[in-house]
């Protein structure tokens, strides 16, 4: 699919979106695509409907969140945002933005990702981070556990202890171990009040999720 077909998705921002779409993700990991981009995007628009906020610093923010790959497991992972802000501003300021511009939609890349550890602090920050946040839990999220899970080489679960009743949790070797670890708590972190919402929704399609599997195996 061309950058032109996937810019039409982050309409009316599509000449901005097909510009900057050929720096924004790396081809080959499923859980953060064009798909992902879009998807957190849609989320944006949702919560920016309730919450407000400036839609060109959105969408800027969202179509290069993710604009430096940094696989789950490597020692880098922590500085994966940083790297992505660094790159979204040079490529921002060769765009002509302002300095001011850049530096919000830098902040809003910084502070999205978990592993960073970083409070947002504006309105388009806290939206980017619960629209980033809100992919990763839901069927969507469930997906992109199992997928990753994949990728690093986990297994689906403990054969003998799923639910690691007598065990140390291992989302390491045992996907579905990461439910507990990280995906159920991400829900009372939420930034904005129609962000939160939506993710004790999806958060408890995830705990069917998890039952409907503990069921069949």
């Amino acid at each position: 699919m061309s950058f032109t077909c996937l810019a039409a998705a982050f309409s009316p921002l599509d000449g901005l979106a097909e510009r900057l779409l050929p720096q924004a993700f790396s081809a080959d990991d499923g859980s953060h695509d064009a798909a992902h981009l879009i998807r957190v995007w849609k989320n944006a628009r949702r919560i920016r409907a309730e919450e407000g906020g400036d839609l060109r610093l959105l969408a800027a923010a969202v179509l290069l969140h993710d604009c430096v790959a940094v696989e789950k497991n490597s020692p880098l992972r922590a500085e994966a945002s940083r790297l992505a802000a660094q790159k979204a501003a040079g490529l921002l300021a060769a765009e002509g933005w302002n300095a001011e511009d850049v530096a919000a939609v830098a902040h809003a890349i910084l502070t999205h990702s978990f592993s960073a550890n970083l409070a947002p602090r504006t309105l388009e920050a806290k939206i980017v981070q619960d629209a980033d946040r809100l992919d990763a839990i839901g069927m969507v999220g469930a997906a992109r556990c199992f997928y990753i899970a994949g990728r690093m080489g986990s297994g689906l679960y403990d054969p003998l202890d799923p639910l690691a009743e007598n065990r140390p949790l291992d989302d390491k070797a045992f996907a579905i171990d990461h439910f507990e670890v990280k995906l159920f708590k991400l829900a009372d972190g939420f930034q904005t009040a129609a962000g939160a919402r939506m993710a004790q929704e999806r958060t408890e399609r995830l705990r069917t999720i998890r039952a409907m599997l503990l069921d069949e195996i």
